[in-house]
């Protein structure tokens, strides 16, 4: 008898999945569920580390603005940090989209479908900001600050906004109507 490769062994361990799926009522919603969590974590993951990614470069502005002696236009970067730093960890730190059987707030497909929106959303907001804040860099390193300020305002507008779908994404799952 011939060692069955690992394809062969995944492929006959989802054949045995989708038998107890047709034995168990309600198995198969589980497991949709499940998946659903698992690329819930993936992309909140991603923009976990594209918001630290920005905000490492948005600290490079600011030593970049410090070095330049114009502590006038630092103030605000540094809010900005701070702002985005808050942003960055309630990403890391919120729930994921997933409830189990014994949850008292049950994460249905329809809620689950909402927050992939809002994660989208976020991916997409998120690679803005952190392209913006590299242009941002690029800008300050090469000595131009005349539009430091503009700059700085459009940064805020962007992190509030993405905070903004975050809270949304969160009132999902906590069941607030949105």
């Amino acid at each position: 008898m011939t060692a069955k490769t690992p394809l062969e062994r995944v492929q006959e361990s989802d054949r045995l999945l989708e038998r107890i799926m047709l034995q168990l009522p309600g198995f198969r919603g589980y497991k949709v569920r499940e998946e659903r969590r698992e690329a819930d974590k993936i992309i909140r993951d991603y923009i976990y580390r594209a918001l630290k990614g920005a905000r490492d470069d948005l600290m490079g502005c600011f030593q970049l603005l410090s070095n330049a002696g114009t502590p006038e236009l630092m103030e605000p970067t540094n809010q900005l940090i701070a702002k985005l730093d808050r942003v960055e960890e309630k990403v890391n730190r919120a729930s994921y989209g997933y409830s189990g059987f014994f949850d008292s707030v049950r994460i249905d497909i329809p809620q689950l479908d909402q927050m992939v929106a809002y994660d989208t959303q976020m991916i997409e907001a998120s690679r803005k900001l952190a392209d913006s804040i590299s242009s941002f860099k690029m800008q300050l390193s090469q000595g131009k600050f005349e539009d430091t300020r503009n700059v700085e305002s459009g940064l805020e507008t962007s992190i509030s906004q993405l905070e903004a779908t975050f809270d949304k994404r969160k009132q999902v799952i906590e069941g607030v109507t949105v």
